[in-house]
Parts: C-alpha cells; sequence; structure tokens
C-alpha cells in the first residue's frame, strides 16, 4: 500500500473514531436504502419475466420476491409487483436521503471541531511559540485546509455509499448467474485498476497544494500588511515578483488534479460501455441465457461496476485532501505541544506589588534582561523607558506570565509569580497596546468583545474612567455605533481612549500601557495623559513610554539600558 493510500484510510479511521454515532447511523441507513434497492430490482425482475412468460426457473431474488407478496397476502401479478418494486425503491430514497442528511451534519461538526481544535491549541499555547507562527499559515489551516480535511468525510461518506450499493448489486447477480457475475467484476476490477494511477497523481497533486498553499498565504498576509509602504515608493511590483513562482506551481499543480479528475471519469465512462456490450453479448450468445434475465443481469452489473467506478472517483477526491487534514493535524499537534505550563494554584491579588528578584531572560545567546531586580508598588503609576532592545517589553510579557524568566523570581505580594493561576492573575490585569485594535462592530461590542456578563452598565463606567463617554454619546447610535473596519470614524486619541475603556471594562487592578500615546498628535496625547493621571491611586499601573508628559506624572521612572536598570 501506498503512502499517500495509507493515510487517505488512516485519516477515514480518525473520523469514525472522532464521530462513531453518525458514521454508524450513515452506514446502517445506506445498508437499509441497498437492500431496499435489491428487493425492489427483485420485484421488477419478476414482474419482466412474468410479462414474458418466462417463469418456469426462477432465479433467487426472484422467489424472494414472490415469496414477500406471498406473505403480504397479495396476488404475485404484473401490477402488483411493478407498484411493490417502485414502493421499496422509493422508500429506499428516504433511507439515502436520511444518510445524506447526517453525511452534511457530520461534514459541518468536522470542518467546525478542527477548527476550534486548532484556535484552542494556538492560544493556549506559549507566547513564545505563538508569536512566531506566520499568520498566513494559521489562516490558511483555519479556511482552507479544515475545509478540504471536511471534504475528505464528505467524499469517505460517498466512497461507503457505493462499495455497499456495489456489494449488493453484485450479491443479486451472482444469485442470477455467480459464473457470469464472477467474470464481468472481475473484468471491471481490471479496468478500473488500470486507472489507479491517476489516482496516484491526483494525490500527489493536492499534496503540492497543501505546501504551495502554506507558503503563499504566508507570504501573501505579510506583503499585503506592507503593502502602504510598498505603494508610496512604487515597489508593489516586489510582491508580484516575489509570489509569482508559488502561484505558477500552485496553477501547474491545479492543472494536473484537474486533469487526473477529468482523465478518470473520461476514461471510466467507454471502458464501463464496451465491458457492458462485451458482456450482453456472451451472456446471450455463449450462455444462452433468454433475453429478460440477461437484460436484468446486465442491468445489475453495470449497476455494481458503475458504483465501484463512483467509488474510485470518491477515493480520488479523498486522495486529493487527505494532505490537507494531516497538514492541520500536524500544526494542530505541534501548537498542543507548546502549550503553557501547568498552572500554579494560589489566588493572586495586587495589594502591595510587584517584584523583580535577579531575574534574568534570554531570547537566543544574549541576555534580553539582566539579574534585573525592582519593584512596582500597587496603586502608583510605574514608567518604563530605554533604548530599543532594552527589555522594555519584556518586562510587561514577564508580568503578565507571557514569558518565564531564565532564572530569579517574579512575586506579586509576596508570592511567586509560578504559585498563582495563571488565569486567575490575567483576569486582574488590563492590556493597552500601542495601536487599538477595533473591529467593524459597535462601541459595545468592541468594549466587551462579546461577553454576555458584562452590561451597558460596566460599558458606561469604564467609558467615564477612560474620559471617552462624552465623545460616544456624541455618536449617532451612542454606545450602539458601529466604528467602520478598524475603528476608522474615530481619531487616533478616540480610539485609543477605547482601549482603554476596554482595558478597564473588566475592572482590573494592574493596566498595562504600552506605548499608548506613541501614535498621536499633542491633544490625544494630552487627553490619554489627562486619564491616565485620573486612575492614579484607583489601581496598579505599568506603562512603557517615551512620552516626556507621562514621565512627569509618574510615581516612579525606570531607565533601562541592556537588560539592566540605569
Amino acid at each position: 500500500m501506498s503512502a499517500h493510500s495509507s493515510g487517505a484510510w488512516q485519516m477515514l479511521k480518525q473520523f469514525v473514531k472522532a464521530y462513531p454515532t453518525r458514521s454508524a447511523v450513515v452506514v446502517v441507513a445506506l445498508v437499509i436504502a441497498s437492500i431496499l434497492d435489491g428487493l425492489g430490482l427483485s420485484m421488477l425482475l419478476s414482474m419482466l419475466n412474468l410479462a414474458t412468460g418466462d417463469t418456469t426457473d426462477p432465479s433467487l431474488p426472484e422467489q424472494w420476491a414472490l415469496s414477500l407478496t406471498e406473505w403480504m397476502g397479495l396476488t404475485p401479478s404484473t401490477a402488483v409487483l411493478l407498484s411493490l418494486g417502485v414502493t421499496l425503491i422509493a422508500v429506499k430514497a428516504v433511507f439515502v436521503l436520511l444518510a445524506n442528511r447526517q453525511v452534511g451534519y457530520t461534514v459541518a461538526h468536522v470542518a467546525t471541531d478542527l477548527r476550534l481544535n486548532l484556535i484552542r491549541a494556538i492560544t493556549n499555547s506559549q507566547w513564545r511559540y505563538y508569536i512566531s507562527q506566520p499568520v498566513g499559515r494559521l489562516s490558511n489551516a483555519l479556511a482552507t485546509e479544515a475545509h478540504r480535511a471536511s471534504e475528505g468525510f464528505y467524499h469517505g461518506a460517498v466512497m461507503t455509499t457505493q462499495f455497499i450499493n456495489a456489494a449488493i448489486f453484485g450479491a443479486l447477480a451472482m444469485l442470477i448467474s455467480w459464473q457470469a457475475t464472477l467474470i464481468a467484476l472481475a473484468c471491471g476490477g481490471l479496468l478500473l485498476g488500470l486507472l489507479h494511477t491517476l489516482i496516484t497523481i491526483a494525490g500527489r497533486a493536492g499534496r503540492d497544494q497543501t505546501s504551495l498553499l502554506k507558503q503563499l498565504l504566508s507570504v501573501m498576509t505579510d506583503q499585503l500588511g506592507a503593502i502602504k509602504p510598498l505603494k508610496a515608493m512604487a515597489r508593489e511590483d516586489h510582491i508580484d515578483a516575489l509570489m509569482s513562482a508559488q502561484t505558477k506551481d500552485l496553477k501547474t499543480a491545479l492543472k494536473s488534479q484537474v486533469f487526473s479528475k477529468a482523465a478518470l471519469i473520461a476514461l471510466q465512462e467507454p471502458l464501463l460501455a464496451i465491458l457492458v456490450a462485451t458482456g450482453f453479448f456472451f451472456f446471450v450468445v455463449k450462455m444462452g441465457m433468454n433475453m429478460a434475465t440477461v437484460v436484468v443481469m446486465i442491468f445489475l452489473i453495470a449497476r455494481a461496476i458503475n458504483h465501484l467506478a463512483k467509488a474510485q472517483r470518491a477515493y480520488q477526491h479523498i486522495a486529493i485532501s487527505e494532505s490537507a487534514y494531516w497538514s492541520l493535524r500536524e500544526t494542530t499537534d505541534l501548537a498542543l505541544s507548546q502549550r503553557e505550563p501547568g498552572q500554579g494554584q494560589q489566588t493572586p491579588s495586587l495589594n502591595q506589588g510587584i517584584e523583580f528578584e535577579d531575574v534574568m531572560f534570554q531570547y537566543d545567546q544574549a541576555p534580553t534582561l539582566n539579574r534585573l531586580s525592582l519593584a512596582i508598588p500597587a496603586g502608583k503609576l510605574t514608567v518604563i523607558t530605554g533604548p530599543s532592545g532594552s527589555g522594555k517589553t519584556t518586562v510587561i510579557d514577564l508580568v503578565a506570565g507571557l514569558l518565564q524568566p531564565s532564572t530569579g523570581d517574579i512575586k506579586i505580594d509576596g508570592q511567586s509569580l509560578r504559585d498563582l493561576d495563571q488565569r486567575q492573575w490575567r483576569r486582574l490585569i488590563g492590556y493597552v497596546p500601542q495601536e487599538a485594535l477595533l473591529v467593524n462592530e459597535s462601541v459595545f461590542y468592541n468594549l466587551t468583545l462579546g461577553d454576555e456578563q458584562l452590561t451597558e452598565t460596566d460599558a458606561h463606567q469604564a467609558l467615564k474612567m477612560a474620559n471617552a463617554l462624552d465623545f460616544v454619546d456624541s455618536l449617532d447610535h451612542g454606545i450602539h455605533t458601529v466604528l467602520g473596519e478598524r475603528g476608522g470614524r474615530l481619531s487616533g486619541g478616540q480610539r485609543q481612549r477605547l482601549a482603554i475603556a476596554r482595558a478597564l471594562i473588566q475592572k482590573p487592578q494592574l493596566l498595562i500601557l504600552d506605548e499608548a500615546t506613541s501614535n498621536l498628535d499633542t491633544a490625544s496625547e494630552n487627553a490619554i495623559i489627562e486619564t491616565v493621571n485620573a486612575l492614579k491611586g484607583r489601581l496598579t499601573l505599568l506603562a512603557v513610554s517615551h512620552d516626556q508628559s507621562m514621565i512627569d506624572i509618574a510615581d516612579q521612572h525606570i531607565h533601562l539600558v541592556g537588560g539592566q536598570r540605569q
């Protein structure tokens, strides 16, 4: 068995293991549907032989049909057999619909669960791992790979359906003439086996697409994020040059996939038609079977082989999609392996302050922080300054528990941060980044982020504390005004005050401001400084800033150089 074949079957095995009940319902419904279809066709076979007057040696399926008719207390006439056959086939359609409904539900569950598993794994991973992941690659996994993987389950269900139908029709044909059926099925299987190379080509094309889409979307996300400076410098052709080679490779893989799928269909149909015509001649001329029986035999065998052909096409789709499933699983498993270390058990508080005791931290070789000791008193404003690379952001990340010291310790009210429940500690933190990240939703949603436990009263209190209530009330729909893409309807200062309000709405004990005034005009900057000054004494404030006005209102100013306090 080839590697891609093994991977495809393993993928289907994982799906059945994850959704055993739904998979069982699908299989049971399909088996019942196929049995009803077979009985219906047996009724029609009996009707045909009865109509032609050939009732001397009924086949086993005909005997079953006649016995069922008699058991129901009916006379096996042409009209009765026709009515029962049509009814059974109609009921079969109901079971097929039930199976397809379960397949549709499960496909939706597969895609959703794969996405949620990845999102949870990524969001629960260590911060150093999280920031190292290309956004485009994760977006591709969530959108493209999850969708293609869920299609693998769908085509697996289709393949199962076709195999069950082929088995039922093949069994019925063998009950009429097992010798003729075995010869026909062997020839049909040989023809389909000759076309297996097209499945190998499609699987290789699918794996190429998965790899190329990862690279392409990763590069594209990064480049489009920097489109403004590139366009301003007339260097947008750089994006085209960077992505053209990958786009051409992706086109080649797609052409190979489309060709192999089309070729499989194009070659299957004439080969099967030749097989049917040859079988008809062989059964009538060489085996001397009567015309009515031969017609039914050819019909049953043709249906069986046609279902096998459809199963082969479904397997081709599985071969195309299975690489996306394993790529997504690999991304999820890697994120799970980078899960944050186990949390402490102690309940945090912030009544005294935060202490760094001989803290060292390094990303690579050179330490970012070098035996740093400092104290951040509770209820005060501490401002940290320093040149780029001096360790300012690292201090913030360590305080939030996003990073762990290489050596030394960080204590919160005398308790080691390692011993605290990390999630509870972070619940006590409000964080305001350099750029306010707002979405195209209402002010209320941007403050609560969809948390149903937060009310409009909470939002108004947070806006008041952030000195933002007046301008929000002046908007067209107040707190329910939609802000536009990235909060485009607001000024920079207004966006930043909303970011402060969002940080305050959870009533934190520590407010972290990471260069919160660096991109603002003087008036907006002064408004933020005024807001921060008003918050002094109400909670602990830790700010990274080069703004002299922020330094002027600070209770403590810490200047870092080379990871050490100066």
